[in-house]
């Protein structure tokens, strides 16, 4: 496939919008996220996108149905996965009673038939008709490929799934098809835009790396931490979003077990202007570190290192 041509002045208008529809949307992506997107709808690719847990990996993708104004689409992996739940299922409720219709009606099919050659022909007629679309219950796979103005497809924590069904969506990724026995090739009109999410709980295949763009997603600066505060908690102060923003920063250069993510800096600011909070002081943080920290050996160890990164954040 040919890349459609474009000027530069084209490019970053359209690396501009993306920017701008995105912050529509409340999420604020980075130029690397924006680049990734503007190549891969011109270029009809999927991409990968890695990162620690809750950099906004998940979030993109919905932000990207917004924007796009789709329909978002989602797999959630799991080990064990399979294409039954992943692309479609038969109704075989639905067949069972076409199977008793058909049985009572045996008789009137096979009226007038000459010879076992011709009624064999005519069952197989029958036969055709259990299995077409009006028996088939779509999952999300086959959803993202009928859908007719195209989708927004998240396959989320594909690493969490068996190296079987990686391999089985290759097809998929490559050439936006799936073939399904008693059909054939389903493919789609409008490719859908895929998104694949991983948090690097195993390696994936070369083969599905191949096929993607890839994308990785930090924790995020400062200034752009405080920005996605601004955004998502407009009603705070700018001084106590400065504080919590410097905190979580200083938070996450720890060796904690589970470094706080975006969405739980997000959930700490909605508690502190709750808590009509103004500034930062210990006990307001140890009586609101649970929302930040997920394990206790995390709150203790942290808990002794209060007062320097109180400090800390109140200098930023």
């Amino acid at each position: 496939m040919n890349a459609p041509t474009s000027s530069a002045t084209d490019v970053r208008a359209s690396l501009a919008a993306i920017h701008a529809g995105f912050e529509a949307t409340g999420y604020l992506c980075s130029d690397a996220i924006a680049t990734a997107l503007f190549l891969a709808t011109n270029l009809q690719k999927p991409i990968l996108v890695e990162g620690p847990p809750g950099v906004g990996k998940t979030e993109l993708a919905r932000a990207t149905a917004a924007w796009l104004d789709k329909p978002l689409i989602r797999l959630q992996c799991y080990e064990g996965l399979d294409e039954s739940k992943a692309l479609y299922e038969w109704k075989y409720g639905k067949q069972l009673l076409y199977t008793q219709v058909l049985k009572d009606k045996l008789g009137d099919l096979m009226a007038g038939a000459k010879g076992l050659a011709e009624s064999i022909a005519r069952l197989h007629e029958f036969d055709d008709t259990f299995f077409n679309t009006e028996f088939l219950e779509p999952r999300p796979l086959l959803k993202a490929l009928w859908e007719p103005g195209g989708a927004v497809l998240l396959i989320d924590e594909i690493d969490k799934s068996d190296q079987e069904f990686e391999a089985f969506l290759l097809e998929m990724l490559q050439d936006y098809q799936i073939s399904i026995p008693e059909l054939g090739t389903v493919k789609a009109t409008v490719p859908p835009v895929v998104f694949l999410t991983s948090n690097n709980t195993r390696e994936l295949g070369d083969a599905l790396k191949r096929r993607c763009l890839h994308l990785h997603i930090p924790y995020p600066d400062a200034s752009l931490e405080r920005r996605i505060i601004a955004s998502r908690v407009p009603d705070l102060h700018d001084s106590i979003r400065h504080q919590l923003v410097g905190f979580v920063q200083g938070l996450r250069a720890l060796d904690l077990k589970k470094t706080p993510a975006i969405s739980e800096t997000i959930d700490w600011a909605r508690a502190l202007l709750l808590l009509h909070a103004d500034e930062l002081d210990v006990e307001l943080v140890r009586s609101t570190l649970n929302l930040l920290l997920k394990f206790q050996d995390d709150i203790t160890q942290v808990d002794s290192e209060l007062y320097r990164l109180i400090s800390a954040a109140h200098k930023v």
